[in-house]
C-alpha cells in the first residue's frame, strides 16, 4: 500500500485521508522536511520549536481536511497553514524574528535569481555580511524572498500563501532585492543586476 500511496497525487491522498487516518501519514512524509526548512527560514526558532510548529501544522491540516479547497495545490494550502502557525507562535512569544540561519547555497539562490555575482569566491567571503543584511530586513520582504527563491514557489502560490495580490507580491520581491543591493553597496559588496 505504501508504494501505491507514494504514486498518488496529494489531492487523492487528501480524499482518502478523510476516512482513513493512516493514509494522512503519506502527506506528513512528503511535506515535513520542506515545511521544517521553511519554518526555520522565516523564523528565529530553534529546531525543537520548529518541530513543535510542524506538529501543530499537521494537526490543523488533518482537522481541516474537509475544508481543503482542491482548486488550490495541497502544497500551497499546507504552506499557508505553516506560515500562520509560525506567525502565531512568534506572536505568542512576543518577539519578532531576529535571526534566520540561511545556508551559503541558499543565499546564493536568492542572488542567482537575476543578480550576477562578479566573482563567486569574493561572494563567499561576503556571505556573512549578506546574511546579516537579509536577517535585518523587515519580515515581509525576507518572507517573500524565501518563498520565491528558496522554496521556489510561483507567484500564484505565493499569492495564495500570503493572501496578497500578484502585484503586491511582485513589488515585495522587487523591493526586497533592491534593499539587499542597496545595503550591500553601503557595505562595499557590489552585486550586478
Amino acid at each position: 500500500m505504501n508504494e501505491q500511496l507514494s504514486k498518488m497525487s496529494d489531492s487523492r491522498i487528501v480524499e482518502l485521508s478523510k476516512t482513513e487516518l493512516d493514509i494522512f501519514e503519506e502527506l506528513v512524509l512528503r511535506y515535513q522536511e520542506r515545511l521544517f526548512r521553511y519554518i526555520k527560514r522565516i523564523s528565529y526558532f530553534n529546531s525543537e520549536d520548529a518541530e513543535d510548529i510542524i506538529q501543530e501544522v499537521f494537526i490543523k491540516a488533518y482537522r481541516n481536511l474537509n475544508d481543503y479547497d482542491d482548486s488550490f495545490k495541497f502544497s500551497t494550502w499546507i504552506y499557508r497553514i505553516a506560515r500562520n502557525c509560525t506567525i502565531d507562535e512568534i506572536r505568542k512569544k512576543h518577539a519578532r524574528p531576529q535571526s534566520v540561519q540561511l545556508e551559503d547555497e541558499e543565499l546564493l539562490k536568492i542572488f542567482k535569481s537575476n543578480i550576477n555575482v562578479e566573482n563567486e569566491i569574493e561572494m563567499k567571503d561576503n556571505l556573512e555580511k549578506v546574511e546579516r543584511i537579509i536577517n535585518d530586513m523587515p519580515f515581509r520582504y525576507k518572507e517573500v524572498l524565501i518563498l520565491r527563491f528558496l522554496e521556489e514557489k510561483s507567484y500564484e502560490e505565493m499569492m495564495d500563501i500570503l493572501r496578497k495580490p500578484k502585484g503586491t507580491v511582485a513589488a515585495l520581491v522587487n523591493r526586497g532585492k533592491k534593499m539587499i543591493i542597496q545595503e550591500a553597496k553601503k557595505q562595499g559588496i557590489y552585486l550586478n543586476k
